[in-house]
């Protein structure tokens, strides 16, 4: 099995607290990074131990090619949080990455014989709500103009043509991975769900955010917010109030 020292690639600590009695692992949208959830580990922490995982194919790991099939994305991921599971852990992913910790919470499942405490899914319709989308087999300006419609890229990265030309091949890994991921109706897991989501966000109706009630048979809360697709930037502190309050409640009953 691997050890907790060679996984480093995968897993960042920003602000690690090996005394905290719950882990929370930290799963980035399409093209993000793991440093995107530094706010989230300096506000939580030492209460909460965060875990931000690192995509292949970006800063540091920028040399490696980026994985193109969410299934195995989640089977490579689930390996390298498997020496993790010491505590009790938690997911949180925005948009992409909320069907990356669905994907790696029924793997824990059904091959670990472990639940998470609790997944966090932000800015992404439920995993068996489809929608036919192909950013990825547009052209590098036509993933741009999708990265600005969604405001989830600081205006100077884009301005930027020599930072674009790194950054865009994780970007449209990332979207093919994404975009050809399906899930059954009948797919769920037996760990609670919170959903976040925003009221204006294009990717992500209404309907399909509670859709999400259909894949867990544990406990289900939905938080919605004003805002588009990237709306937790807006409501950082209402959001981290809800994770540590969840958090803490699982701990409790754990």
């Amino acid at each position: 099995m691997i050890e907790k020292r060679n996984t480093d690639r995968w897993v960042r600590r920003y602000h690690a607290a090996d005394e905290s009695p719950v882990q929370l692992v930290c799963l980035p949208h399409a093209g993000g990074s793991a440093s995107f959830y530094f706010p989230m580990s300096q506000s939580l922490a030492p209460a909460v131990d965060v875990l931000s995982v690192q995509y292949p194919g970006r800063q540091d790991r920028r040399n490696e090619p980026g994985i193109t099939d969410l299934g195995l994305f989640a089977d490579q991921l689930t390996e390298q949080l498997v020496p993790w599971l010491d505590r009790p852990m938690a997911l949180f992913g925005h948009s992409m990455g909320a069907a990356l910790a669905f994907e790696v919470t029924r793997r824990l499942e059904r091959d670990h014989g472990t639940a998470p405490v609790r997944i966090f899914a932000s800015g992404r319709r439920s995993p068996a709500s489809f929608r036919p989308e192909t950013v990825h087999l547009r052209d590098d300006d036509g993933i741009v103009r999708e990265m600005k419609e969604l405001s989830g890229t600081d205006a100077r990265i884009l301005g930027d043509e020599e930072v674009l030309r790194m950054v865009l091949p994780a970007i449209r890994t990332d979207y093919t991975a994404i975009e050809n991921y399906r899930a059954a109706p009948e797919d769920t897991v037996r760990t609670p769900v919170t959903v976040l989501t925003g009221d204006s966000d294009p990717r992500t109706s209404d309907e399909e955010a509670e859709a999400w009630a259909g894949h867990t048979t544990g406990e289900f809360a939905i938080h919605r917010y004003p805002g588009g697709h990237f709306f937790l930037a807006n409501h950082q502190q209402s959001i981290m109030r809800i994770v540590s309050d969840e958090l803490s409640a699982a701990v409790r009953q754990g």
